[in-house]
């Protein structure tokens, strides 16, 4: 919460904005003085190594127009969930956490997004286990680039103690948190003031809402 450090940077994501083109969405961002693009979609496509933007013919005029508007892509919105167990539904959702880590290292991205993202009373440790080696594989898919693994406090995934024993379990380099204060606060009521101490050296990025309960 100490913003005297350095000035805060904010982004917003496309989520917000699903049918603007990617230019609509630079121009936005410039004009309104953000520092950067949190990307969960583009024109409803939310597999961002499918967008066009990102193609081989496209992605060099992307990076230029991302440069020209002093932008920065900030985070990958990947719709990845770590807690599925059957071998493949698991493999498919790996898989695309790790496309998302090599698109994001090719647009100097420095996060891409995981959800945990399920957390059935009756296999509540064993899915626990399922999501940190889930992170730790996705993890160990980035080191030797600049990408992290952010999961995001989402779904039934947002009590700050299991968020902790998760991250503590985990324990690596290349995984932090996507912290959802609204995600969290909605469910537990937990005061994102006795949230924050307890998570902030996994924390990495924030998702603020402006929402009506």
């Amino acid at each position: 919460f100490d913003s005297k450090k350095e000035k805060v940077k904010l982004s917003f994501s496309t989520l917000g904005c699903p049918d603007w083109t990617f230019e609509k969405i630079a121009s936005f961002a410039a004009e309104n003085n953000y520092s950067g693009i949190e990307v969960r979609g583009i024109q409803r496509q939310m597999d961002l190594t499918k967008c066009k933007e990102f193609g081989a013919e496209n992605i060099s005029a992307t990076l230029k127009l991302m440069k020209d508007k002093s932008l920065r892509f900030v985070n990958l919105g990947s719709s990845a969930e770590m807690h599925h167990s059957d071998p493949t539904e698991r493999q498919k959702h790996l898989d695309e956490a790790k496309r998302f880590i090599d698109l994001a290292a090719k647009l100097n991205c420095p996060y891409i997004r995981v959800f945990p993202n399920k957390l059935p009373k009756e296999d509540r440790d064993k899915t626990i286990d399922v999501i940190v080696s889930g992170l730790k594989e996705t993890g160990n898919y980035a080191d030797g680039t600049s990408v992290m693994v952010l999961m995001e406090t989402h779904g039934e995934v947002v009590e700050s103690a299991v968020l902790k024993q998760i991250m503590d379990a985990v324990n690596h380099a290349k995984v932090g948190l996507v912290w959802d204060v609204s995600n969290m606060w909605t469910v537990t009521k937990e005061p994102p003031a006795q949230v924050y101490p307890l998570l902030k050296k996994y924390i990495r990025h924030t998702h603020i809402k402006d929402a009506k309960i």
